[in-house]
């Protein structure tokens, strides 16, 4: 608030007391007064206004300079109404009133909105249980009666789970501190529950998988872990090469964190795109091939899954040589990454 400013706001004021001041000094002018006294009550009538006017102004401008600052240091600055101070002036405590009429009514329809939210979320959770039974009832009547079309419908049935299975993850990712428990894990058995839900797909593709020093034990959630890495793997096989397929896992550790490798010799990424490669929604050029379509949403979770559950995720590609994807874990639940 600048001075200036604050002076046009009251130059009402000023030229209403200016009037009364040359008014006074006309109805003197009636009286056998010396012109000493008539200056002495002028100016005793301006001091006083101005000292007034100034005083009023540092109030306000600490004021507002308070609430400011407040609110540039607030994440949510929707909340400046909870942590604003009582005002010694009227417009301070309108303002104040307003301010928290306005967060209560925000809050409310926030709140509403949530409801709405974890109704649909607790649907799709719902649903996607509900969709698992017919599958897992498709692949046992396959099991029985196996032959080259069944095979194809088995690899077919292990896709539709995996975007089921990403959906569920899709849903919960923005709440994932209530659905996950950091415990000590051994790398090896979540790598392998990774891979066992890519059996199919593995054998039918003739994918040859090398596994290595996995013998780690990392601090994570395993259930997420594996859905990361799972992805990563079918990643690693639907950009694969039409021959020598080959998937490389292997782990190394470094200091405080266990890294984990996920390697192919697939048709690799352009390197203009490899920094956009964890982007909602962003396929590339290999998404949009034929054959080869992408949601773009499978390493958007990874990212995001990782960023949640304090481990480091990063990719290294070339293309027509393969892909590199680095998990980081942590040795202990007290670091991130």
């Amino acid at each position: 608030m600048k001075f200036i400013d604050f002076i046009k706001d009251k130059l009402l004021l000023i030229v209403s007391v200016m009037l009364a001041l040359i008014s006074i000094e006309i109805l003197l002018l009636v009286y056998n007064i010396g012109i000493i006294p008539k200056i002495y009550i002028a100016l005793i009538i301006i001091l006083v206004v101005f000292i007034s006017i100034f005083v009023e102004f540092k109030n306000k401008q600490y004021y507002y300079k308070q609430l400011k600052n407040n609110i540039e240091d607030l994440n949510q600055k929707y909340l400046i109404s909870e942590i604003i101070r009582d005002a010694n002036f009227i417009e301070g405590k309108i303002l104040k009133e307003t301010l928290q009429e306005a967060g209560k009514s925000m809050l409310e329809n926030v709140n509403q909105y949530k409801e709405i939210q974890e109704d649909y979320k607790e649907y799709i959770e719902l649903w996607i249980h509900e969709v698992k039974i017919p599958i897992a009832a498709s692949k046992m009547i396959i099991e029985n009666n196996k032959n080259t079309i069944t095979k194809s419908i088995d690899e077919e049935l292990d896709k539709v789970e995996n975007y089921i299975e990403q959906a569920l993850y899709y849903a919960r990712s923005n709440a994932v501190e209530k659905d996950y428990i950091i415990t000590k894990n051994n790398l090896k058995e979540i790598v392998n529950s990774a891979i066992l839900k890519n059996k199919t797909t593995l054998l039918n593709q003739k994918v040859t998988l090398e596994l290595k020093e996995l013998e780690q034990e990392v601090y994570t959630d395993s259930k997420w872990a594996t859905f990361i890495i799972n992805q990563i793997i079918q990643n690693a096989i639907k950009y694969s090469k039409e021959s020598d397929k080959k998937i490389e896992i292997y782990s190394k550790s470094k200091n405080d964190k266990i890294i984990l490798y996920i390697e192919d010799n697939g048709i690799g990424i352009r390197k203009g795109e490899i920094t956009r490669v964890f982007e909602r929604g962003f396929t590339g050029e290999n998404g949009r091939k034929i054959g080869k379509k992408s949601t773009g949403i499978g390493l958007y979770l990874c990212k995001k899954l990782c960023d949640k559950l304090g481990l480091g995720i990063e990719l290294n590609s070339e293309k027509d040589k393969g892909t590199q994807v680095r998990i980081i874990f942590p040795k202990n639940s007290y670091t991130n990454f």
